[in-house]
């Protein structure tokens, strides 16, 4: 039986309803989006450009930081836009699309920082095989299966979406789309599917994390070896990659382990993980990287 759809537009209720709220959200907001989309872009020319920045832990932030600019444009410019107007509006269509985009980029930034962290493994744990191990096919590999792991990944999520009939109201408590507000207005119960995105987005989450935790123990460990300017060294590094992913896996556990309930805390943690996480990333690598600011001057003095 086809699924008939008569909600061909939906409305978004917003982050805020106070009209003078939403205008200081709108002063604040733009120039977070700017900031991230001008710091991750500078991120990545920066290693494309430097030589000094060729080594595999340098081409995992590059890719990170592309993800970062990619993601953050999937929600906030609807977002910052709509913050201005009277009537928030989307299509079915575009909300099905904002939900893939946002599900790859995201699913890909959590391997990516997976990846990363074997990165980081490799370098401390095992420097003498560190270049033969993360040679650049590997790493060009890796970062190919974290973008198709993204793509299967939201793939599974639109096709338990789309037989979905939504008949009616058409509001979406959100300030985007996302597959547990859509679900609500579906003219159908939404359990099972409810229950395949738990699984598919939250285990993934909680895996991943599982990994990154026990990966970095292992590290920690292993750096007691190490001399006290090793640990130093080694610790710097490992420091901007456990605050990225602390501020990243927070918010999306506790969005997607747990039941679905009010939406209010929900738009309040989503605004940090969709607007302000993406914009500390490159403030947080680069102020705690000497190699990454040097090369940043060295780019900046040879434009001028």
């Amino acid at each position: 039986m086809a699924t008939i759809n008569n909600v061909t537009e939906l409305i978004f209720t917003g982050l805020f309803q106070d009209p003078e709220v939403q205008r200081v959200c709108f002063v604040l907001f733009l120039p977070v989006y700017l900031a991230t989309v001008l710091g991750n872009g500078l991120i990545v020319m920066t290693v494309s450009v430097s030589k000094s920045l060729c080594s595999p832990m340098y081409f995992f932030l590059s890719s990170l930081s592309l993800v970062e600019i990619c993601y953050s444009s999937v929600v906030v410019p609807k977002f910052v836009t709509d913050l201005l107007a009277k009537m928030k509006t989307i299509t079915l269509k575009g909300c099905l699309a904002q939900i893939f985009f946002s599900h790859f980029l995201g699913v890909t930034e959590i391997l990516l920082l997976v990846v990363m962290a074997y990165d980081r493994y490799v370098a401390i744990c095992r420097p003498l095989h560190y270049m033969n191990i993360m040679n650049r096919p590997l790493c060009h590999l890796l970062v190919a299966g974290s973008w198709l792991g993204g793509f299967v990944h939201s793939i599974i999520q639109i096709f338990i979406t789309l037989p979905l009939p939504f008949c009616g109201p058409n509001v979406i408590d959100h300030y985007f789309c996302d597959l547990h507000p859509l679900f609500k207005l579906a003219c159908t119960d939404t359990f099972v599917e409810g229950v395949i995105v738990l699984v598919n987005s939250g285990l993934i989450s909680v895996i991943s994390l599982l990994i990154l935790v026990s990966s970095y123990v292992v590290i920690l460990v292993h750096l007691r070896k190490h001399s006290a300017e090793g640990r130093r060294k080694a610790l710097s590094t490992c420091a901007s990659h456990i605050t990225v992913v602390v501020l990243f896996f927070v918010p999306a556990t506790f969005i997607y382990m747990r039941p679905t309930s009010t939406y209010t805390v929900d738009k309040l943690v989503a605004v940090f993980y969709t607007v302000i996480t993406p914009m500390l990333n490159p403030i947080i690598y680069t102020l705690r990287n000497a190699e990454v600011k040097n090369a940043m001057r060295k780019l900046w003095s040879d434009k001028n």
